[in-house]
This record gives C-alpha cells, sequence and structure tokens, in this order.
C-alpha cells in the first residue's frame, strides 16, 4: 500500500514537472540601467494542429511592457516551437519580480517561470562631466526659404496685368471698329442710339443728355455739310445751313430748319438757363433731331462715286482704324504698366505697415548674410592642431606667405590659414593654427595685438578693442578679443563701420586663430558668428 502511494505521488509530481516546462522562460539580462530594455523570451513547443495564445499585456508586474515581438514559428520535424518575446523597462532602480505568465495551449493553462532583476541607477560624474543648462527649443529651420511666396505673387501680379491687358485689347478693338463709320449718317445714328442706352435724362442728368444730342447733330452737319458746326452759336449755325442749303441746291424745307433751331435752342436754355423740360419735350426734342439729322441727309445731292474713291475712302478708312488701334495699344500698354506700378507700391506698402521696412529689405529685396545665416552650414576640421567650426561655407585654405610679414614667418614652423570672404565684403572668417620652430612663451594678449596690428596694416582704422577670457563647451580656454573697427576699401576709398572678434588658444608650442569679422548692427551677422563660435572644438596636439 505504502508503495502504491509512493508511486502515485511520484507520477503526479512529473505531470506536475513536464506542464511546468511546457513553456521555457528565458530572459536576456537580469541587470539593466533605469530605461532600458529587459527581452523576456517565452518558448513552447507544441503539435502542428495546436492552438496556442500569448496574452497581450500591458504590464508584467511592475515592469511595463515596451513592446510585444511578433511570436516566430521554428517547425521541428513534426511539431513547431513558438517563440514569443516582450520588451519590458522599469524607470525606477531596484530589484524587480517577473511573475509567471499564463498561456493557453488548446484552452489549457500553462505557467512560465517567475523571474528575478534588477535595474540600477544611472551614475553621473559631475566632476568629470561639465553640467549645462537647459537649452531652449529651437524651431526647425526651413530649407526650403519663403522665395516661393514672393514667386507666386509676382506672378499673380503679371496674370492680372495680363487680364486686364487682354480685356481692354479686346474691347477696345471692338470699340474702334464700331466707331470708324462708312458715312456721317451711319455715325449718327450709332451715337443716338448709344445715348438712348444710357438714360441720362431718366436718371436727371438732363444737361448731359442735351449737350450730347446737340453734339451729335452737330457733328453730323459739320461732317456731312462742310460748315464749321461745332464752334458756331445756335443762331450761326442755322445762318450756316440756310446758306449750305442754297449753295449744294439742297432740298431742305424751312420745317426742318425751324425744328432743328427750336431744339437748339431749348438745349441753350438747359445748358445756360438751367432750364427743365418736361419728359415728353425731351422725347419730342430727340425725335426732332433724330428727323432732322435724317432730312438733311436725304436732301444733300447725291453723287455716284467712282470705284477708284471708294477704294480711296476704303484705304483711309483702314489707315485710320490702324492709326486708332496703335494708339489704343499705347494707351492699353500704359495702363497695364501703371496697374503694375500700383499693384508693386501697393504690396511693397502692405509689406511696409504690416511687417516692417526690415521685413521687406531683408525677405523681398534680400540680404547677403541672412542668405549665408539660412543655407546649408558645413562642420569641417582645419589645420594642426586641428580645429572643428561649423561655418555657412567652407574655408579655403589661404597661402599665408602672402598675408604675413616675412619676419614673422621666419618664427613659424608650420602655419595653415583658411578663409571665406574678405575685410570688405559682408561677412569674413580666418581660421588659423601655427607652430613655432623654437620654444617661446605665448602671451595670448601679445598675440591679440598682433593680429590687430596686421587688420590695421590691411585697411582696419580706429580699432576699438575689449578682451575677456574664452571657454569652449569642451573646457578649453583661451581669450577672445572684440570690439569695432572702420574698413577702408582700396577701390572706392569709403569706410565702413564693423564688428569684429577674436579668439586665441594656445598648444605647447602652437596657437590657434579664429577670427570672424561683419558690418556693426547687422543682426544676421551676429547670429552667424555666435553660430560658429558656439561650435569651436580644439583638437589636442599631437592627437
Amino acid at each position: 500500500m505504502k508503495i502504491k502511494f509512493y508511486l502515485l505521488v511520484l507520477l503526479f509530481s512529473s505531470a506536475v514537472f513536464a506542464q511546468q516546462k511546457q513553456v521555457v522562460t528565458s530572459i536576456d539580462t537580469i541587470k539593466n540601467k533605469i530605461g532600458a530594455e529587459f527581452k523576456l523570451t517565452l518558448k513552447t513547443t507544441v503539435d502542428t494542429s495546436a492552438k496556442v495564445v500569448f496574452p497581450k499585456l500591458k504590464n508584467i508586474g511592475a515592469l511595463e511592457v515596451i513592446r510585444s515581438y511578433p511570436i516566430d514559428t521554428v517547425k521541428k520535424n513534426d511539431r513547431y516551437e513558438l517563440i514569443k518575446k516582450y520588451g519590458l523597462t522599469q524607470f525606477d532602480s531596484g530589484r524587480y519580480t517577473i511573475p509567471s505568465i499564463k498561456i493557453l495551449i488548446n484552452k489549457k493553462p500553462f505557467l512560465s517561470d517567475s523571474l528575478l532583476v534588477d535595474v540600477a541607477n544611472v551614475k553621473v560624474d559631475t566632476l568629470q562631466q561639465k553640467m549645462y543648462d537647459i537649452k531652449d527649443i529651437v524651431p526647425v529651420e526651413n530649407t526650403t526659404g519663403n522665395w516661393w511666396k514672393y514667386l507666386l505673387a509676382l506672378v499673380i501680379i503679371l496674370g492680372i496685368v495680363a487680364l486686364v491687358y487682354i480685356y481692354i485689347k479686346k474691347h477696345q478693338k471692338k470699340k474702334i471698329e464700331e466707331e470708324i463709320f462708312k458715312t456721317p449718317i451711319e455715325k449718327a445714328t450709332s451715337l443716338l442710339n448709344n445715348l438712348e442706352k444710357k438714360e441720362l435724362w431718366q436718371k436727371g442728368e438732363i444737361k448731359a443728355y442735351y449737350s450730347e444730342l446737340t453734339d451729335i447733330a452737330r457733328n453730323y452737319i459739320e461732317e456731312a455739310i462742310e460748315i464749321p458746326a461745332m464752334e458756331s452759336t445756335t443762331s450761326e449755325l442755322i445762318l450756316g445751313l440756310r446758306a449750305a442749303s442754297v449753295k449744294k441746291k439742297m432740298t431742305l424745307s424751312q420745317e426742318t430748319i425751324e425744328n432743328l433751331e427750336r431744339v437748339l435752342k431749348q438745349a441753350d436754355l438747359v445748358k445756360f438757363a438751367k432750364s427743365k423740360p418736361l419728359d415728353f419735350e425731351i422725347t419730342e426734342d430727340r425725335n426732332k433731331i433724330q428727323k432732322a439729322i435724317l432730312t438733311l441727309d436725304k436732301s444733300i445731292p447725291v453723287e455716284v462715286p467712282v470705284e477708284e474713291d471708294v477704294l480711296l475712302n476704303e484705304v483711309q478708312r483702314q489707315n485710320q482704324i490702324r492709326i486708332q488701334l496703335k494708339k489704343q495699344r499705347q494707351k492699353r500698354i500704359v495702363i497695364a504698366l501703371s496697374l503694375f506700378l500700383f499693384l508693386l507700391v501697393a504690396t511693397t506698402t502692405f509689406f511696409i505697415i504690416t511687417k516692417g521696412f526690415d521685413y521687406l529689405k531683408d525677405n523681398i529685396i534680400g540680404h547677403p548674410t541672412k542668405e549665408l545665416l539660412e543655407g546649408e552650414w558645413v562642420k569641417s576640421e582645419y589645420g594642426n592642431p586641428g580645429i572643428l567650426i561649423e561655418t555657412p561655407k567652407v574655408l579655403k585654405r589661404m597661402d599665408a606667405q602672402k598675408t604675413l610679414p616675412k619676419q614673422t614667418m621666419a618664427l613659424i614652423k608650420e602655419m595653415q590659414l583658411f578663409q571665406y570672404g574678405s575685410m570688405v565684403d559682408n561677412f569674413y572668417i580666418v581660421v588659423s593654427t601655427n607652430k613655432f620652430k623654437n620654444p617661446v612663451e605665448l602671451d595670448l594678449s601679445k598675440a591679440l595685438e598682433g593680429s590687430l596690428k596686421l587688420i590695421e596694416s590691411q585697411g582696419g582704422q580706429n580699432i576699438i578693442v575689449k578682451q575677456e577670457d574664452f571657454q569652449t563647451e569642451g573646457g578649453v580656454e583661451g581669450i577672445k578679443g572684440y570690439g569695432t573697427m572702420d574698413i577702408l576699401d582700396p577701390i572706392s576709398k569709403s569706410s565702413q563701420k564693423a564688428y569684429y572678434e577674436i579668439l586665441y588658444f594656445k598648444q605647447e608650442q602652437g596657437l590657434q586663430q579664429i577670427m570672424i569679422l561683419h558690418a556693426e548692427g547687422d543682426k544676421y551677422g551676429n547670429e552667424i558668428a555666435d553660430r560658429i563660435l558656439n561650435s569651436v572644438e580644439l583638437k589636442q596636439a599631437g592627437k
């Protein structure tokens, strides 16, 4: 009986052990830093028909699941090995237990092994590693710039001008062709119809209506009967018309002349005596003028035109059209240019009012140092010992012997000189390194004085100097000289105010120098200089 009991216990223990080993648990490390990832791996081997479910977890014990990896499947003979990984982390130091995880295999639960892990603090040595203030958020630079906005604005302005030009051209050409009439009667009839379309007297503009009405009649008489109707008074016009009718043998009735005279006198009263005829009187006067013009036209003796005269008149008409079109084309050009200038001035004024003149000058007209600041910068190492520096342009190697005096070069074993621009340009950068032949006591202040004397020999005047200690972000100490000067342009003989900064460092028997110069008050130049100086890193001699 006792033997059977032991066998039963042994079988039960074996079954439990087999169940526990159905899931194999492992971890990549049991010690890690705060925030680092632990990779927990669960493996199980099952039949090809088995269904395995790994849980979806956000936390496993006190550890956070930062990543749940996909299940890997490896075929081993007629069975599958399933591998599931969890990425875990913890942001507090201490010792933590990863508890057992329940996995379902064919709907039966199986547990993984529990594990113990340590999370350690990150050591910070404030003696070896310098501490710096937290920097402000730096906006991402827009590498494309705003040039496309200004181009779009220019295209829109030109498009508006072009549309106005085309519109005016189309309508003016049509109008000119309509205005060049073959006969005076066509012109008078057309103008009378246009006058009615304006509805001047209906709008209360009676004076303007009568003025235009009588002008149409006078123009017709002047062109058709050839008497100075536009310059004559009403009485003179009627006398001239009577004389012309006799001379030209016109079959003109007395009633026609009297009706015309009556309307002309009515118009004089309206224009000069502020008379206000009634509506029906205005209509009657218009009809009288139209009838008088038609009667006058019919009374003029008809001359059969010779074919050559007809051709000549048509040629003259076409020439007149061309002349009118030329005048109108010139007028369109003037209008288009005026509109363009107006839009340009309006846009400029808008930017000045809303953004200020500096914005207009820097962003639309253009600013050379702003373009440097917003361009693509280059980080390179120059000289020996090396100066690692970030600049808006690559510095060009120069021949130091052409720059320094011979007596100075005689003391130098090796010198490397790099620069961008010149002293009279908008921005000037010089980087140089040198080593002396013989051991010398290096005094950075005297080196600064020597550089300023060299600048003075190259056109610098009225140099104001200030000096202070300088330290790179890497902890290398040197001096900084800065101030203002007047720079004489050797070509124009004019001078401009400039601001300069010079850095000097010494290593063993060598000097490292950085000089920056730009126009005084140039805010973009100041930003470039600050960015350059903040990027300076010095290589140790012999390394």
